[in-house]
């Protein structure tokens, strides 16, 4: 099953904003934290420092309920409930262990970001917060993080990397999976590869 490594330490690396307030603006609050995230990468390629930073700054602020629905697709109708959290949990985790193998091996103390302003509409529960990542020697990589308000704020339920949305890529390896072994063999198949990861 394919991960677009390279995709989810981008998008990891700028997605680590501390959501305080809903009125907040989600560029503001992208905008704020992304120096700090940027510190802590630039001190430490420690593996344990970076899977901290993604659990603690990164993935609190993903809605992995949803995004786990948008990237299952239509089987998760066919899903039980035990099913659902254990596609959930190991969503989550395969993220975070991706990032954070990803991010190990990144250069990214040489990033710059810019973040495009955005202009909210008054009770708009939806948005997107479009950013440009800088490199020297690259090409500048766009990086948009689709949004939605919650009861917790504002909180991301996709990230399109140079126009590839990460549910949508996910959605085919999943249903590649399950087409061949089923919901348990897709839960069994992202157990397995956070496996590798992790001992990796």
């Amino acid at each position: 099953m394919k991960t677009p490594t390279h995709a989810i330490a981008l998008a990891g690396l700028l997605c680590a904003f501390a959501v305080q307030a809903a009125e907040t603006s989600p560029d503001v609050l992208v905008k704020q934290t992304v120096d700090e995230v940027l510190a802590v990468i630039k001190q430490s390629k420690d593996k344990r420092t970076l899977h901290d930073l993604a659990e603690k700054k990164v993935l609190p602020k993903f809605d992995f309920r949803e995004m786990t629905i948008l990237a299952v697709g239509r089987h998760w109708r066919q899903a039980s409930e035990a099913q659902r959290k254990a596609l959930e949990n190991g969503f989550r985790s395969l993220l975070v262990s991706t990032y954070t193998a990803a991010l190990a091996e990144s250069t990214s103390a040489n990033y710059t970001v810019e973040v495009k302003p955005v202009e909210l509409k008054s009770g708009a529960k939806e948005t997107t917060v479009r950013t440009i990542v800088k490199q020297v020697g690259r090409q500048p990589i766009p990086i948009d993080y689709r949004m939605t308000l919650t009861s917790a704020g504002w909180k991301v339920y996709d990230v399109v990397v140079e126009n590839l949305s990460l549910v949508t890529n996910y959605r085919s390896s999943f249903n590649s999976e399950i087409g061949r072994s089923g919901i348990d063999g897709l839960i069994k198949t992202i157990q397995t590869k956070n496996q590798k990861l992790t001992e990796g």
